[in-house]
């Protein structure tokens, strides 16, 4: 008894003595007087998405490419730094027998003047990061819709300047995050609307992708360059993306608060000393885990490893009540056997491990995304773009607008998406503290119930 009594007395001695965990507060700043949000924003159709791409060196030629084959398109306008840049683009419109646009380099202010032309109406950047946003404000300030490559902004003042200038403005802001549009992610979204895998209690997601071969690809190393500058997980939207389409983030749920954490840098130094500078200025850890809690109490894990050499992998994990979704390494469903009925075999199939590649195969059929017809998945394959998905997702841009319809992303999930870098970075500046994400909606998360797409009548 008397031994009983002392180990009570140190475990309470502990406990108080334990540090509290402190939520640390995020200032969201009131909306502008007269400034609305943009949730489900649908304006006039456009009978012509003309528009102007800014940046041509890495995946700007393939954004070209795909918009040749979109009808009720004209690409008005090229623009790069490096004039053969914007002439290897000028012959992909040529291949494909469209009009010469106009073309705007040797200068990094140039495409300012693209953004000003009164006859486009989407601007397209697919520049490094740290142009996104500056180019993406003046283009709507000058009354243009916008879709930006990822991540769209880096920082909370970025984002937040993108969100008042999309709400004061009542424009399209698009981040053209792909990975939404992946077969396999567009057919388990749709499993999980229709009720498949139970309630969505957890999902996980990553960016998992040995960038040995590219660095030195980017454009005066400015990848590198911001890995060494930021903490944080500086490019979660792949992994991020298409967890919170299946949660229903700011369509009924938010995410509330986030922790952080990061290895120690090793490659991310090594790299850094060999182009000659201070190993110790490397900020970026070798691998950022961030673990976000959501307003209905449910659980997401996004990670990012560029540095290490494991496999490419986004993990994209759906976790509920009945079933189980994931698709890396091997992509696989696990279901309540209640769960399979009508599906080939099923008497011999329980939860305790996945489903037959037959079921698998008659799964992926029955529920194939309302948005993917067999016409525009034949194109996507055959156009390509990461396997397809980026056709998908252009089409899919060009459809919305040239209906009237509200884009499948809005300018808060790209907030959503884009905020983990810098909160994260706080995180672990404080012991990996949780720390509060703002409500990018500014009180509106719970208006629309579930995430959906738009049709035409």
């Amino acid at each position: 008894m008397k031994k009983t009594a002392i180990i009570l007395f140190a475990v309470l001695s502990i406990a108080a003595c334990a540090p509290k965990s402190h939520l640390i507060h995020v200032k969201t700043p009131a909306r502008p007087a007269g400034q609305q949000d943009v949730l489900g924003l649908a304006l006039d159709p456009i009978d012509t998405v003309r528009v102007g791409f800014i940046g041509l060196g890495m995946r700007g030629p393939g954004a070209v490419e795909r918009f040749c084959y979109l009808p009720q398109t004209r690409i008005v306008a090229l623009c790069d730094v490096e004039d053969e840049n914007v002439a290897k683009c000028k012959a992909i419109t040529a291949k494909h027998g469209r009009p010469e646009p106009a073309g705007y380099s040797g200068s990094e202010e140039v495409w300012k003047q693209l953004c000003e032309r009164e006859d486009i109406n989407l601007v397209y950047i697919a520049t490094d990061w740290k142009t996104h946003t500056p180019m993406a404000l003046y283009a709507m300030e000058h009354g243009k819709h916008v879709a930006i490559e990822v991540p769209a902004a880096t920082s909370l003042e970025e984002i937040w300047a993108l969100v008042n200038m999309a709400e004061s403005k009542r424009l399209h802001c698009m981040m053209l995050e792909n990975c939404v549009y992946d077969f396999f992610e567009l057919t388990t979204l749709n499993m999980a609307q229709q009720g498949l895998f139970g309630e969505i209690i957890h999902t996980e997601g990553a960016y998992h992708h040995s960038l040995d071969e590219f660095w030195d690809e980017y454009w005066h190393s400015w990848r590198l360059d911001f890995n060494a500058g930021h903490k944080g997980d500086i490019y979660p939207t792949h992994g991020l993306g298409p967890v919170c389409q299946v949660m229903n983030i700011h369509r009924g749920d938010r995410m509330k608060t986030l922790t952080a954490m990061e290895t120690r840098s090793v490659v991310g130094k090594k790299l850094w000393k060999e182009r000659g500078h201070d190993p110790e200025e490397f900020q970026n850890g070798d691998e950022t885990m961030t673990m976000i809690t959501t307003e209905k109490g449910n659980t997401i894990l996004i990670e990012h490893d560029v540095m290490t050499p494991r496999p490419y992998n986004r993990m994209y994990q759906v976790v509920g009540t009945e079933g189980y979704a994931a698709k890396y390494p091997v992509q696989q469903y696990s279901l309540r056997p209640d769960r399979q009925e009508g599906a080939p075999d099923h008497e011999n199939l329980n939860s305790h491990r996945p489903v037959t590649k037959e079921v698998m195969q008659a799964l992926t059929e029955k529920y194939r995304s309302p948005i993917l017809t067999p016409e525009l998945e034949a194109m996507a394959k055959e156009v390509g773009g990461h396997g397809g998905m980026d056709f998908i997702m252009d089409y899919r841009l060009v459809y919305c607008l040239t209906n009237g319809l509200p884009l499948d992303m809005d300018v808060y999930d790209l907030a959503e998406w884009c905020c983990l870098g810098e909160l994260g970075a706080i995180s672990i500046a404080n012991g990996s503290a949780p720390v509060e994400i703002p409500d990018f909606t500014r009180g509106a998360w719970n208006r629309q119930k579930g995430f959906s797409y738009a049709f035409a009548d």
